[in-house]
């Protein structure tokens, strides 16, 4: 009984990481990858086949895959990550009307991009060479 409710609450806890990194996308105070890489352990406990279907997406597959295997992140994911924050950072800067939220929020920004820089970057050839469609990328 103890651990069917740890394997459900542990599935619940990947799926609302999955929503999260979606909504990650496209909000830049939340990060995508970190919420992934979570989903993948959640399920990793709870479900092999949520697990194993985590792994095989082509979205989040390779950036998983690179994680497992040597805790680094792809250079063109740091970069898009750089971009997103900095498009939807500067317009989120823009739109906010009060000083110290707009403070609050450079700050936030800057540790995102504090964060994404300090995680390894994959060797391509090495790590990549699972997932052949991102060979060009």
């Amino acid at each position: 009984m103890r651990e069917r409710l740890k394997k459900t609450l542990y599935s619940t806890l990947g799926f609302f990481c999955i929503i999260l990194a979606l909504i990650g996308i496209f909000l830049p105070l939340l990060p995508t990858t970190p919420f992934i890489i979570l989903a993948a352990f959640f399920f990793s406990q709870s479900s092999e086949k949520y697990h194993q279907w985590l792994l095989n997406s082509k979205i989040f597959g390779p950036l998983l895959y690179n994680w497992e295997n040597s805790r680094c992140i792809p250079l063109f994911a740091k970069r898009l990550s750089f971009i997103m924050i900095a498009i939807f950072g500067s317009y989120s800067i823009y739109v906010i009307p009060l000083i110290a939220v707009k403070i609050l929020t450079i700050l936030l920004l800057s540790y995102g991009c504090y964060f994404i820089y300090k995680i390894q970057t994959c060797i391509k050839v090495k790590i990549m060479s699972k997932f052949t469609w991102l060979s060009d990328i």
